[in-house]
């Protein structure tokens, strides 16, 4: 799916007609998103293609306001008349609900006036024989790479196109293509004496920018390898560092305490908290929706409201919540532009390598892996179940498994000790890896 004017002009209309019909039906105010996407996955496993999957969706999600009353309705068909019908259903489901001062829409101030070139459109015109070549040779490198990867789960290889347009009442009217391409792969690494599997994947707007696939094949295979034959550790309190794809779950759950749902419901242990230290000064933390071929760049947020870079926490010290339309109602304040989410974080590295970092821990425990969801937002008590490596003077000594790592996480964003410059792309929390200077690790030795 090529994105062409005509479509775009297709939606615009679309998103158009609904809003005129809803406030012909009486609505004081009305939103609506209309999008269409469409893409392919290709999977092989063992040498063999096992499945081709094509899918083309479309959405028309309206909200309509009587007052502080609000009608959604949600429909795969765009049919003029599939959408007088939405219209009526949503005025009537709004007739009979309950009044919320967190309804209705941002004030036509805070709406994006213009747009920006984000870079997150990229046509993708490989062929289907290519990616199937591309997600074998994967594979047969990872196979290749050690006699001991005996089996292997398979390389997915998808690329998708998807358009939206958002439109308001307030004659808002904004929207963007964008593109996805990714590529897994998961290999079981296999002694004769025990299995262990791994798997990693890339994702990028563009294939062009995607890790290169007989490198990511070796990875995989490298790490199921690195796996084999855990030993035990004592259980104790020790330094950890949470390898960069794991450390984009402490920096989510950091977001979530300080997002307007949790905020508005006291259910976190971060309330009012703008203006103090909530973490180390190491961790500085910049929201950029500006970003060229970010996983989340926008110009506007799912309500219409203009975006900004900003320093959300700068050296510990927390400058701002992420709050949207509804949510900043609730609160009494303004929304910061964050209906839908955060936009691309960037958390600022300590300008130190991975290699640097194990050596700074010395002695601990790396976390490649965790488990659960012992999270509680309300007092920031944290454990998960865990899996890494021993490390021991810097080095990499034995994996460990079933182990739990616990503390608390008012302590653990406050004991940040260094960030490493190995920065995840595959989030839109850029982060490295994060070194926290003790945990409580648990262990059935």
């Amino acid at each position: 799916m090529k994105i062409t004017r005509q479509k775009n002009q297709n939606l615009i209309d679309l998103a158009s007609f609904a809003l005129e019909k809803a406030q012909a039906n009486g609505a004081t105010e009305a939103e609506v998103e209309v999008s269409i996407a469409q893409g392919k996955s290709i999977t092989v496993r063992l040498s063999e293609l096992e499945t081709i999957e094509v899918n083309n969706d479309k959405s028309l999600t309206l909200s309509v306001y009587f007052g502080k009353k609000r009608g959604l309705v949600t429909s795969s068909d765009f049919s003029l008349k599939a959408i007088e019908d939405c219209v009526l259903s949503a005025c009537q489901i709004a007739k009979y609900t309950q009044e919320d001062k967190g309804y209705g829409l941002a004030d036509k101030k805070l709406l994006a006036n213009e747009s920006h070139e984000l870079e997150v459109y990229f046509p993708f015109d490989l062929t289907e024989r290519f990616m199937i070549d591309h997600a074998l040779a994967t594979e047969a490198e990872a196979l290749q790479f050690n006699a001991k990867i005996k089996n292997s789960e398979g390389v997915q290889f998808s690329n998708s196109e998807a358009n939206f347009i958002y439109a308001n009442s307030h004659d808002f009217i904004g929207g963007f293509p964008s593109s996805r391409v990714t590529l897994s792969c998961s290999v079981i690494a296999n002694d004769d004496e025990q299995m262990q599997r791994d798997s990693i994947y890339t994702t990028a707007r563009n294939f062009s920018d995607l890790k290169n696939h007989l490198d990511l094949g070796k990875e995989t295979a490298q790490r199921a390898v690195s796996k084999l034959h855990p030993k035990k550790i004592k259980t104790g309190r020790y330094p950890v560092i949470f390898e960069a794809p794991i450390a984009t779950s402490l920096i989510a759950t950091l977001v979530s305490a300080v997002s307007g749902g949790n905020l508005y419901r006291q259910n976190s242990f971060l309330l009012n908290a703008i203006g103090k230290v909530i973490a180390s000064p190491q961790l500085t933390i910049i929201e950029n929706p500006f970003l060229k071929r970010g996983n989340a760049s926008t110009y506007f947020d799912d309500d219409g409201v203009k975006v900004k870079e900003r320093v959300v926490v700068d050296q510990g010290i927390l400058n701002g919540y992420f709050l949207s339309t509804y949510t900043a109602n609730k609160l009494n304040l303004i929304s910061t532009g964050n209906a839908g989410g955060a936009h691309n974080l960037l958390i600022k590295s300590s300008n130190i390598n991975f290699k640097d970092l194990l050596m700074k821990m010395g002695t601990g425990l790396l976390v490649t892996d965790i488990l659960g969801h012992g999270t509680n937002m309300v007092t920031g008590d944290y454990s998960r179940g865990a899996s890494g490596f021993w490390v021991e003077n810097g080095k990499i000594v034995h994996p460990v498994e079933e182990i739990t790592i616990a503390g608390n996480l008012k302590d653990i964003y406050k004991n940040i000790r260094l960030i490493a410059n190995d920065t995840y792309q595959n989030s839109s929390k850029y982060t490295g890896s994060i070194l926290v200077d003790e945990l409580t690790v648990g262990s059935n030795n």
